[in-house]
């Protein structure tokens, strides 16, 4: 089992690109796996997770070629070195039957948005998972997909994987209010609702991650939103075209939240994707007394706003993280609980229960290893209550990631700020969204830069995650 051994860092004044958007990865490949022609992928990101889905749809009969820039074939490497491009051939709507069971790994990604596109199919088909996946509930997506006319049958308990999907070439079009917010049951429905006779409407409780809708309008397709509900007309085939995936927000948040907390910090993000369903995060820390600079780019290779973060460190306060904000910082959650923990004040974290169903129950994870830091912190059924050191040291810890990469990045910066070495182990599941996590780690305490201005000591080609100190 592979471990961080993490110390404490110095301040930094350093240059970053992260790698790309594991959200949109995810989706530029079945969005050109359903395009009827070859599109060409740039900046994607090579994590488990999305070369899950890419093993999907090539079991599914879509030609898929992950190329270096010599043309040579891409293959996986230890360093977390990307594809240069990425070749899909589009097959259409119309994918052909697996020879045997799709095979989704730890991606509930891959599994919920596959069950809406293999619900329009003509044939019988069955999804699996790791342990974890295994574990983690499908009745939400399940649910409207079997209005529209496809069945299911989940084998495990709980409405849980291996999933059986008996799929329907013509589905119903329906109007779906979601019970609860969730980008991906919406993006599942409206996939789904590429096979329906009509339009298919989904209403949301609060406003989700819109890669989905975004992607669709890259593609040609046709969409409607009006207020909390977007709409789709079936029978629409995705046009095939080029893509080009930003960074992942969610990966930066990590150096995002180590820069904003170390007084004296100067931290430049190039590239990093800043689509305003994403940069919730941004929002929380700059309450938090976060100084950050935003310099945004249009999305001209995908419709996806892009562009430049500035951070400098100056201490956090606590705040409140609740309602409306939950569904578009899901995901940073355990990243802002380490950010609360070393901020002056109290911070409450409430309204995301949905970080009980994730690869762990994040809430009862993020608790007993912030404890094992020496913090102060009470878990809520719904969040925490997080009382910070107020800038001071942590006591350096020794704790399991619980097979989440989530909470293995997280406790890691926890360790940049924590007197004496600390140690998370089982960190072989961060490469299911960040290859190279780990060599950018060592770079934060290795290449440590202090005084002003910007000395760039990470770097990247566009679809690459090689670094060069």
């Amino acid at each position: 089992m592979s471990e961080f051994r993490v110390r404490k860092a110095r301040p930094i004044a350093t240059e970053l690109t992260v790698p790309g958007d594991k959200s949109i990865s995810h989706r530029a490949i079945m969005f050109a796996s359903l395009s009827n022609g070859p599109c060409t992928i740039t900046g994607f990101l090579p994590s488990g997770d999305c070369l899950s889905t890419a093993a999907a749809f090539r079991a599914m009969g879509v030609s898929i070629q992950f190329l270096n820039e010599d043309d040579s074939a891409w293959t996986p490497s230890e360093d977390g070195h990307g594809p240069h491009r990425v070749i899909v051939e589009g097959r259409g709507l119309q994918l052909a039957a697996p020879a045997g069971p799709v095979d989704c790994g730890n991606s509930g990604t891959t599994m919920r948005l596959l069950a809406g596109i293999l619900s329009g199919q003509d044939f019988t088909s069955v999804m699996t998972g790791d342990e974890s996946l295994s574990k983690r509930p499908m009745k939400r997506v399940t649910e409207p997909l079997s209005l529209m006319g496809a069945t299911f049958e989940a084998t495990g308990s709980k409405e849980t994987p291996p999933l059986t999907v008996h799929g329907k070439p013509v589905l119903k079009a329906i109007t779906y209010t979601l019970p609860m917010a969730s980008a991906q049951v919406k993006s599942a429905i409206l996939l789904a609702g590429l096979y329906a006779d009509g339009k298919t409407t989904v209403i949301e409780p609060e406003l989700t991650r819109n890669h989905t809708e975004t992607m669709l309008r890259h593609f040609q397709v046709k969409t409607v939103r009006e207020g909390k509900s977007i709409s789709i007309y079936g029978g629409q085939v995705p046009e095939s075209r080029d893509f080009h995936v930003p960074g992942d927000i969610s990966s930066a948040a990590f150096w995002l939240v180590a820069a904003a907390i170390q007084p004296g910090s100067e931290l430049l993000i190039k590239g990093v994707g800043l689509n305003e369903t994403r940069t919730g995060i941004l929002k929380v820390l700059v309450r938090m007394g976060a100084q950050i600079a935003e310099d945004v780019l249009t999305g001209a290779d995908g419709g996806e706003p892009c562009g430049t973060l500035t951070i400098r460190g100056g201490g956090l306060k606590g705040t409140i993280i609740e309602g409306a904000e939950i569904p578009n910082v899901i995901d940073e959650l355990p990243i802002l609980a380490v950010a609360a923990a070393l901020a002056h004040g109290k911070t409450i974290i409430r309204d995301a229960k949905e970080l009980r169903v994730k690869e762990t129950d994040r809430i009862s994870a993020v608790v007993e290893n912030l404890k094992q830091f020496g913090v102060e912190v009470k878990e809520l059924h719904d969040g925490m209550e997080i009382t910070g050191s107020g800038g001071q040291p942590l006591t350096a810890g020794k704790v399991p990631s619980f097979g989440d990469h989530r909470i293995a990045m997280a406790f890691a910066i926890a360790g940049l700020f924590s007197e004496g070495e600390s140690i998370i182990s089982g960190v072989e599941c961060v490469d299911t969204s960040y290859p190279g996590f780990a060599d950018h780690l060592r770079l934060f305490q290795s290449k440590q830069v202090t005084g002003s201005g910007l000395t760039p000591v990470i770097d990247r080609p566009p679809g690459s995650l090689s670094v060069k100190a």
